[in-house]
């Protein structure tokens, strides 16, 4: 399994106008094969810094979301969107284990 876990930032201002097309990026992601969870969250304190949370089953699906219409749209989006600072680490993980 893999985990990505980060944040990107965009101006605050922005943040209505980029809702769509996270929406659109999140729908498509979830609907891929391989994805077991994908969300963006806007952080309470910092309201430019978005939380991001993916989890793959596999570098194959991962490598699959890669080449995916939708993320090539949502890339596109970002200049527009002033989305700039990105930071995502990607981990690998075990099953999970309830807690």
């Amino acid at each position: 399994m893999l985990v990505i876990i980060g944040t990107i930032r965009l101006p605050p201002s922005r943040f209505e106008e980029a809702r769509s097309a996270m929406e659109r990026m999140i729908s498509g992601s979830r609907a891929e094969a391989g994805c077991l969870e994908y969300s963006y969250a806007r952080d309470v304190l910092d309201a430019g810094l978005i939380r991001v949370t993916e989890v793959w089953r596999d570098k194959a699906a991962l490598d699959a979301h890669f080449s995916s219409p939708h993320i090539a749209e949502w890339r596109s989006n970002w200049p527009a969107l002033g989305i700039g600072e990105r930071n995502l680490m990607l981990y690998e993980a075990g099953e999970p284990v309830p807690s």
